[in-house]
């Protein structure tokens, strides 16, 4: 892979600077409108189904697309499981838990997903389902009811993990039900739609003081000569050996994405590493130096530019750059709490004078009545970048 990746880099800087010449360092694009270079750049915007309306209509969803395809963005992240629920029919779900469709009125009658892949496809835009709840699940769902012994807990027995005001609970990666639960739920969606791959982010993992549930306290004897796992949650051999099996878990799940699809773009979307690997056991950095992703798009969802730069300059993120395309994601803002235009157009330019292959904002709502200044920051339409291993 090395020497098609440097023909990569060299063919996306090559790129890049074309993109950057056309975004007003130079004015030799804006003499010439009919310039057919297209800058090679990942601009992505994740759909949610929290404080956002876009999923919930037909309507809504090909206005939203279209608008978007306008402001030319070219790859869209529709959230497909979050809420203990998937947002499309899943046969998976139905099997599993007794529900093939999230409740929600704005999705019933309706495949979501199959209408994002139809208005995304005719658009030009990649279709990426994101499995945004990962291993996570609510505390009161259908999932973690009929499955208690599929979750995981703290070394006193409590399970609840609170996200915000949200109760939640974590999945047993080393848990064989859980393992086939995962891998059927990603790879249907690639086998039953034409989506362009699938995207985890940072709840593929559980928390570090998770793990000491009697599944995996028994597995971990039975590997250990009968001893009990450290008492220390932070324990550095007990965080490994749990981050393993997670990494398991995931080569599995690639495995057969890439079997029924083998175009199918693997997509992470994690904390920065070192925050991913000691606080929810996700080993980011093992997996892109084995070749399971495709394509990395690190959060750094930070509103002090000092900080922002910082993580953009850390050196594992430059390691993993050289394997694979690695993008920034880039927080919009949240319910309540709208990033400034201001300091997303600073972000995105310090993204691209590090040479990054895109950007990607959370979330769609967030974009705001801000039209004017998004075209501005994408003048032209961009090619996404091409994985190494699925283009050169």
């Amino acid at each position: 892979m090395g020497n098609g990746w440097k023909h990569w880099q060299r063919r996306y800087r090559a790129a890049l600077a074309g993109a950057i010449a056309l975004l007003g360092i130079t004015t030799s694009a804006q003499a010439n409108p009919t310039s057919h270079l297209r800058p090679v750049e990942l601009r992505g915007v994740w759909l949610t189904n929290i404080d956002s309306e876009v999923l919930f209509s037909s309507r809504n969803l090909v206005v939203g697309l279209r608008r978007l395809s306008r402001l030319h963005f070219n790859t869209v992240y529709p959230t497909v499981w979050n809420g203990g629920y998937t947002l499309y029919p899943s046969p998976t779900a139905q099997a599993t838990f007794g529900i093939a469709l999230d409740p929600y009125p704005g999705l019933q009658g309706r495949d979501m997903l199959g209408e994002v892949v139809v208005e995304g496809r005719r658009l030009g835009m990649a279709v990426i389902p994101w499995f945004e709840f990962g291993l996570m699940a609510p505390a009161g769902s259908e999932l973690a009811a009929q499955h208690p012994d599929w979750l995981t807990q703290r070394q006193d027995g409590t399970q609840v993990w609170m996200q915000g005001n949200e109760p939640r609970v974590w999945l047993n990666a080393a848990h064989p039900g859980v393992q086939d639960f995962m891998v059927n739920l990603l790879s249907e969606v690639v086998e039953r739609y034409r989506v362009d791959g699938i995207q985890l982010d940072d709840h593929f993992g559980m928390p570090v003081e998770m793990g000491y549930d009697p599944y995996t306290v028994a597995l971990y004897r039975a590997e250990h000569n009968g001893a009990d796992p450290p008492a220390d949650p932070e324990d550095p051999d007990w965080v490994r050996w749990r981050a393993n099996h997670i990494t398991r878990l995931f080569r599995r799940i690639v495995a057969e994405v890439k079997a029924r699809n083998p175009n199918a773009i693997i997509s992470l979307s994690p904390n920065p590493r070192e925050f991913a690997y000691e606080r929810y056991l996700q080993d980011w950095g093992t997996w892109e130096r084995r070749g399971l992703v495709d394509e990395l798009i690190v959060q750094v969802y930070r509103n002090d530019l000092g900080r922002f730069e910082m993580e953009l300059d850390r050196p594992d993120v430059q390691v993993a750059r050289e394997y694979l395309p690695v993008s920034i994601g880039i927080l919009a803002g949240l319910r309540g709490r709208i990033t400034p235009i201001r300091l997303i157009q600073r972000q995105v330019r310090e993204t691209r004078d590090r040479h990054y292959a895109g950007v990607a904002f959370f979330f769609y709502e967030t974009l705001g009545d801000r039209d004017r200044e998004f075209q501005r920051l994408f003048p032209f339409p961009a090619r996404r970048p091409i994985p190494p291993d699925l283009g050169f």
